[in-house]
């Protein structure tokens, strides 16, 4: 179990990196669309209680920096909860960055196209979720230091961090649209039969992360954005396969216009600081 004094240890060893405003968490394949600039750099292993990713295209590591006017946190790569993890280890850099004084999240992943309109390549702004993890980060006793036992989650995905990201996607001439993003606990792929189910639900987008991290980051506070770059079709939507290697090879296809597009969003938010 993870217990107040883990969160504060991983703090701790944080803060010699600095006081970031805000962090971006890069999902799978993603690790390197965003470079900051004389940083300072930590791996997971060497933050106390942090876990260790063990999927390609995940580096692993915690670096901080000064990006466009504001002091920055990115987190390169993940853990996740199919890696054999319990949900708050894959949450605890989340609430150690809470701790640590980040106000803001910007949440990357890649998922699976599930509505009819999405194709692989497209970027894709959560606007809300749908947890079919089977299980909670915040389940077991309450942290009191982080926030409330019952947290609302009506509006997961901050609105004004939203209509900044469509704004700055307009203004980059980048293909922007939003979606309701559906997490399962992995590892194997969904099967068509669950696809044609959550399509049902409401949801356009699936993947295996990114819904623990977004509700720990609310419990504690944090305003949160979440965008998705679709690798694949879901099962079902098209004939071919699925694999991890199209995943990292759209990633890499991808990782550019998705990290003008963070440059853009960060940019203005710390105009508005």
């Amino acid at each position: 179990m993870i217990e107040e004094s883990n969160i504060e240890q991983a703090t701790e060893a944080l803060s010699e990196l600095g006081s970031p405003q805000a962090a971006v968490i890069l999902g799978s394949g993603l690790s390197e669309v965003l470079s900051l600039p004389e940083s300072r750099v930590l791996a997971f292993h060497d933050v106390p209680g942090f876990p260790r990713p063990s999927v390609a295209g995940h580096t692993g590591q915690v670096e901080v920096g000064e990006f466009n006017g504001m002091t920055l946190l990115v987190q390169r790569g993940r853990v996740h909860y199919y890696e054999g993890y319990t949900l708050p280890e894959v949450v605890l850099p989340v609430r150690a960055y809470a701790r640590l004084g980040v106000r803001t999240l910007i949440i990357t992943n890649a998922s699976g196209g599930i509505s009819p309109g999405l194709s692989p390549g497209d970027l894709v702004l959560i606007k809300d979720h749908i947890n079919m993890l089977g299980n909670n980060p915040l389940r077991g006793p309450n942290l009191e230091a982080l926030g409330p036992r019952f947290p609302d989650m009506s509006y997961a995905y901050d609105p004004a961090l939203l209509r900044k990201a469509m704004d700055s996607a307009r203004s980059l001439g980048i293909p922007l649209t939003e979606g309701v993003y559906v997490a399962t606990m992995g590892p194997s792929y969904e099967t068509p039969a669950e696809i044609k189910a959550f399509a049902q639900l409401g949801a356009d987008l699936v993947g295996m992360s990114t819904v623990p991290e977004v509700v720990a980051a609310r419990h504690a506070g944090l305003s949160v954005l979440g965008i998705s770059c679709v690798t694949n079709y879901a099962a079902g939507v098209s004939a071919q396969p699925l694999s991890h290697e199209e995943v990292m090879e759209t990633t890499k296809r991808k990782g550019a216009e998705l990290g003008r597009l963070l440059t853009e969003i960060v940019k203005r938010m710390a105009q508005e600081a």
